[in-house]
């Protein structure tokens, strides 16, 4: 009986060393090692093939077609590595993508479709090639009706290329990818990661966010992720919180006194119509001719009115100003002004009396003087 004690006290032991190892096993394969790429689709990986057809088109602008011209025999050499056809129709101005039997690898038209889709988008050529690569993916940014002014919108495209393309060109060294503005869109092409910051970037510039703000997020991320001690922390004590400004609103009154009508459940009065006006004035039982005539006399009277008033008018400019008084206004005389007359008299008679100067040079005798008088009284 000893035999099966044994064997029953062994089984708990081992199940515990081995879901020990599943654990590690789980946790070794969530962190992917550094310098690890995915192997390369070969042929081997789908030697029959495919089995059906699949072919994608899309339309370009006419400005393009010269520049597609020039570039499609390196398109089609560069599809051709991938057995797929493509065709530039310049009357329809559209290009196809289509599969061949050859072809192997079911992913490739997916990415032949995004090259003719970033050639109609004005991206070159020699950067637009590069979708066709493993880690390489695109993404085209629609960003015409994210802004319903024009005048803004085209301010807010600015903004994001900035003076002289400084602002794209910091955006693809930080995100590690190609950008390109063009009309209503934004087409970018890079790493997974890259472009999804890039997405963010470009809604957020078209939300009226400044991007600079989130350049200098990403400039902080980029150091953060060098430093293989800060890479595993929790980065938000580093990142600048930019807080929204709040636009002042209009200043309005404190305390506000808005007279609230009482609540009635009548309806309001109905306003009185012409005829019922007449009926209140007795208009309306009089005849045409008494009408006519009141009509007339209303009429006279306005016209009278109307007259006076504009006589009165022209009569303005013949009206003579209202002259100031020529006369100054005297002041009233105070103590120290005022004239001692009685004063003036006795210094009159001191001078009198007193004989002031020289003699007259022929003083008249008392008798010639007499003579003269009586003649003048004769």
């Amino acid at each position: 009986m000893a035999a099966p004690t044994e064997s029953t006290s062994e089984t708990p032991t081992n199940k515990k060393q081995k879901k020990s190892k599943n654990t590690v096993d789980e946790t070794e394969l969530l962190v992917v090692p550094e310098g690890w790429k995915e192997p390369k689709f070969t042929r081997e990986d789908n030697p029959k093939g495919l089995l059906e057809e699949s072919s994608f088109a899309t339309l370009f602008p006419k400005y393009r077609e010269a520049y597609l011209k020039e570039c499609w025999p390196l398109v089609q050499k560069a599809l051709g590595d991938v057995f797929i056809n493509a065709t530039l129709d310049l009357i329809e101005g559209s290009m196809t993508v289509h599969t061949t039997k050859k072809t192997f690898d079911p992913y490739a038209i997916l990415r032949a479709r995004d090259l003719i889709k970033l050639l109609a988008r004005s991206v070159p050529f020699e950067q637009a090639v590069r979708i066709l690569e493993d880690d390489m993916a695109c993404d085209i940014i629609k960003i015409g009706t994210l802004v319903r002014n024009r005048e803004r919108f085209v301010k807010r495209r600015q903004r994001l290329i900035g003076p002289k393309g400084s602002t794209l060109k910091a955006l693809e060294l930080l995100t590690n990818c190609y950008v390109m503005v063009q009309g209503n869109t934004v087409s970018a092409l890079g790493p997974f990661n890259g472009l999804k910051e890039v997405r963010k970037v470009v809604l957020e510039t078209m939300k009226n966010i400044h991007p600079i703000y989130n350049i200098k997020t990403l400039m902080i991320k980029r150091e953060l992720a060098s430093d293989p001690e800060l890479r595993t922390q929790n980065w938000e004590r580093f990142l600048p919180n930019f807080r929204h400004k709040s636009l002042s609103k209009r200043k309005q009154p404190k305390k506000k006194t808005v007279k609230k009508k009482e609540y009635t459940p009548f309806p309001p009065p109905q306003p009185e119509s012409k005829i019922d006006k007449q009926l209140a004035t007795g208009e309306f039982f009089l005849l045409e001719s008494e009408k006519r005539r009141k009509k007339m006399t209303e009429i006279k009277v306005k016209q009278a009115e109307a007259l006076s008033k504009r006589q009165e008018q022209r009569q303005k400019d013949f009206i003579p100003p209202k002259e100031k008084p020529g006369v100054k206004k005297t002041k009233p005389a105070t103590t120290e002004n005022k004239i001692d007359i009685q004063a003036i008299k006795e210094k009159v008679k001191k001078a009198k009396s007193k004989k002031l100067g020289a003699p007259p040079v022929n003083p008249e005798t008392p008798s010639a003087k007499d003579g003269k008088r009586k003649k003048l009284k004769s």
